[in-house]
């Protein structure tokens, strides 16, 4: 289930999406609310194609079971049978886990209209673009040879976001570093994933110092 803080980081990430990524962009409190119902739609709309892809998905497992049936003592192995009802179940299992996360969209809804999540989304957005080339030299600095300026977009909204919780926000380090491993797995690629770990870790170890 979407908490309010990690409701309020996924809309701050798709918020800063819709920002220019320059240190002097100076953004007032209508403006930053405007972006975030902005934020607020693609998010919807996420959920909604997720569900729609979920229906798809469904479809398309129950009807490979059913050709595995029907397959079944014709010309097919127990083998091939076997492992086709295993992919169909795997994909079924995989589409299960989505659903569970996407069909929350509608507490989604009510809690973005709380003050508290808005208030939340306006503090985080107003701490990176106020303070973005302190941010970035020091993420820089845990990059180990990488600067972040190479990486995308997504993935260095993601860090900025792991650097406001601990060093504005006062998140414990652990959770902060979660919840930004969350919007990776959501959000980034594998590369990105690994890549996002691995800076955390060492803005972790330089926090604990």
């Amino acid at each position: 289930m979407h908490n309010n803080r990690s409701l309020s980081r996924e809309l701050s990430l798709i918020s800063l999406g819709l920002i220019k990524d320059k240190g002097d962009c100076k953004l007032n409190k209508f403006q930053i609310e405007e972006i975030f119902e902005s934020a607020l739609d693609s998010l919807v709309d996420h959920c909604r194609d997720e569900l729609d892809n979920c229906e798809s998905e469904l479809e398309n497992a129950s009807q490979k079971i059913l050709d595995s049936e029907l397959q079944e003592g014709v010309d097919s192995s127990f083998s091939n049978v076997r492992d086709a009802l295993k992919k169909s179940l795997t994909k079924i299992e995989t589409v299960m886990n989505t659903l569970s996360v996407t069909l929350d969209f509608p507490k989604l809804i009510v809690s973005s209209c709380q003050i508290d999540i808005r208030e939340d989304v306006n503090q985080r957005i107003h701490n990176i673009i106020n303070n973005l080339k302190i941010i970035d030299s020091d993420i820089d600095q845990a990059m180990d040879g990488w600067r972040l300026k190479r990486l995308p977009r997504i993935d260095r909204d993601i860090l900025r976001l792991a650097y406001v919780d601990i060093n504005f926000l006062n998140t414990p380090v652990a959770v902060a570093c979660d919840e930004a491993v969350n919007l990776a797995n959501k959000y980034s690629d594998d590369q990105g994933r690994k890549f996002i770990n691995g800076v955390l870790r060492r803005l972790q170890t330089v926090k604990l110092q």
